[in-house]
């Protein structure tokens, strides 16, 4: 067991494990003053990371600067299963949260890592799946661990562990990333991104307010070019 296991999730530890047999690569591997979740054969590099993608942000420059590839690997939730536990590990509770993730979430992480969308020595992969959440009752309400709760609840969150992967996706160069947006006009606004993805059925409703977001993202990252504001909404043009 390397020594950052234990601080690692349930749902960490099992994409590790996935993607070492599946590269046949080493884990915990201490090299060029990273300590890296896999190494495969090839040398390549590659990281697990359940949220917060800017954290690796130095770290992935350093490692793709050193002259290796690095593979990104993100989990999106689709569908989340919440199971609650006393203090004994008796289970109380399971359900089904009515939160459902989609395949847009990726952009708010890509706000931190937007300048490794066109890199060549960089991929990303993210995998939409099915997971549970852990939590614990506690016998009174209290604040999370992170501080963040506006109001405090009588449990907390213990942990996350993967149920299945749905599907897995892709993205090596700046045209896959552009592969996610939905046919638009030859100039568009938010409004017509937030329009042209709630058409798509088979997302949830709430898929369509990342839109200002995907905008924001391929902006900074020059896949889309700004071109005027109109009715006081900022219209761009594909680069």
């Amino acid at each position: 067991m390397g020594f950052s296991t234990l601080n690692e999730s349930k749902l960490h530890n099992s994409l590790k494990i996935l993607y070492q047999e599946l590269y046949e690569g080493q884990t915990e591997v201490e090299q060029d003053g990273h300590v890296y979740d896999i190494v495969t054969k090839n040398g390549n590099v590659i990281e697990i990371q359940t949220k917060n993608l800017a954290k690796l942000l130095p770290k992935i420059l350093d490692t793709i600067e050193k002259g290796h590839n690095v593979k990104l690997v993100h989990p999106i939730p689709l569908i989340t299963r919440i199971e609650l536990k006393d203090e004994d590990g008796n289970i109380i509770s399971k359900r089904k949260s009515p939160k459902k993730g989609n395949i847009y979430d990726i952009f708010r992480e890509l706000t931190g890592i937007y300048i490794l969308m066109s890199n060549p020595h960089f991929s990303l992969e993210v995998l939409e799946i099915e997971m549970t959440e852990e939590r614990v009752r506690t016998e009174e309400a209290v604040q999370s661990k992170n501080g963040r709760r506006r109001f405090r609840r009588n449990w907390n969150k213990t942990g996350k562990k993967l149920d299945s992967i749905i599907n897995t996706r892709r993205f090596s160069t700046a045209e896959d990333y552009m592969k996610l947006l939905p046919p638009l006009p030859q100039q568009f606004c938010a409004k017509d991104l937030k329009k042209a993805i709630s058409e798509q059925k088979e997302l949830p409703a709430r898929a369509a307010s990342n839109a200002n977001l995907i905008l924001w993202v391929l902006s900074h990252a020059g896949l889309i070019e700004f071109t005027e504001i109109k009715n006081k909404s900022k219209y761009y043009k594909f680069c």
